[in-house]
């Protein structure tokens, strides 16, 4: 048993003062009537007719605007945000990982530590570690690097993170506030964050539509399906399917969705016979294969050339959902920063009127 109590406060006791993000008006355009898609992160690509979806502008658009907001924050004499970074053993994408978020951290003019921890450390030294940040004032959000060495209960650690300063949206916390319909008093996780942000910048509508989401991890899949179908977020009708869904029922469900996402992990699980004209697809897996040279090149889950053909927006992997990732891990510090958490996910089912 460690030795202090945790300091914290239910999230929606934080909302002190009325700071928004520029560009974050709602989370998705659930209007019912039509919608022009908003071409400003769409690239065309010669030979292919889907749109390509620019995953590092839309980025580098959102880390711009956490940095003026950290701007103003230290105008008024606050500090900058401090995210924390606890990384455990010797895992080289989770350095990466890691790194990539200290940089865009960096790059906002936001104060970014990473603590590198031996592959050997217990489960307690570790638990210790993150009850000192949770009671650490300096800090604002706390990351602890997935995956944990075997001997570590992922679980509990990840529970032992104080909830008001879980970027990554993990604790069984925020996954309650967002469950019971209070999304905007929680921290949402991170890559579901990022892809609703996509869909929300592309204009791309929900509203009354269908999508098929090939993933039930608690962190992807079940945070997309929860947040898409809910009254006045996605309003959405969502057909969750995973990896062991038998192929012709997975093909069933596809080919009736407006927005096919997918975060299995298998090279080519979806195939342009199983994607509709004018569809959103969404690739989420990140796969290392080896060429026929013997480099290695890193893929999704889509069969991306012969679906490009089919779809009116893809994403590319890498390049795709990857950057939003790191940049809505950053936001999610900010809003923490900020003592707001102001998604606003306020219904906007108005009329054209």
């Amino acid at each position: 048993m460690l030795g202090r109590t945790v300091r914290w406060r239910p999230l929606c006791a934080q909302l002190q003062r009325p700071v928004t993000l520029v560009g974050s008006p709602s989370l998705l355009p659930t209007r019912r009537y039509a919608h022009q898609l908003n071409e400003e992160f769409l690239v065309e690509k010669p030979g292919i007719k889907a749109k390509l979806f620019d995953g590092k502008k839309l980025a580098n658009v959102i880390n711009s605007e956490v940095g003026e907001e950290i701007k103003k924050m230290v105008a008024q004499g606050e500090r900058a945000p401090h995210l924390v970074a606890v990384l455990t053993g010797d895992d080289p994408a989770s350095k990466t990982y890691v790194s990539n978020k200290a940089k865009s951290a960096d790059k906002c003019g936001m104060n970014a530590t990473t603590i590198l921890k031996d592959g050997s450390t217990s489960e307690e030294e570790l638990l210790a570690l993150v009850d000192d940040l949770n009671n650490d004032d300096g800090v604002d959000g706390i990351l602890v690097q997935l995956p944990l060495p075997s001997h570590i209960n992922t679980n509990r650690v990840m529970q032992a993170v104080s909830p008001a300063k879980d970027v990554d949206g993990f604790h069984i916390h925020n996954i309650g506030l967002y469950c019971s319909g209070n999304p905007s008093s929680a921290l949402i996780p991170a890559t579901p964050l990022g892809i609703l942000e996509m869909i929300k910048r592309c204009n791309f509508p929900t509203f009354g539509k269908t999508v098929c989401i090939a993933n039930r991890t608690k962190n992807i899949g079940f945070t997309l399906n929860t947040l898409l179908h809910s009254d006045g977020t996605g309003d959405a009708t969502v057909l969750q399917t995973h990896e062991h869904t038998p192929r012709e029922q997975l093909k069933t469900n596809c080919r009736q969705a407006d927005i096919v996402i997918s975060a299995t992990g298998i090279h080519k699980l979806i195939t342009a016979d199983m994607v509709k004209e004018g569809a959103m697809v969404i690739d989420v897996g990140i796969i290392p294969i080896k060429t026929k040279s013997g480099k290695i090149k890193i893929v999704g889950d889509v069969d991306f050339e012969p679906v490009a053909q089919k779809a009116a927006v893809i994403t590319p992997v890498p390049g795709g959902v990857g950057p939003l990732t790191v940049a809505m891990v950053i936001r999610n510090t900010l809003y923490i920063a900020q003592k707001s958490l102001r998604f606003d996910f306020k219904s906007i089912h108005e009329d054209k009127n």
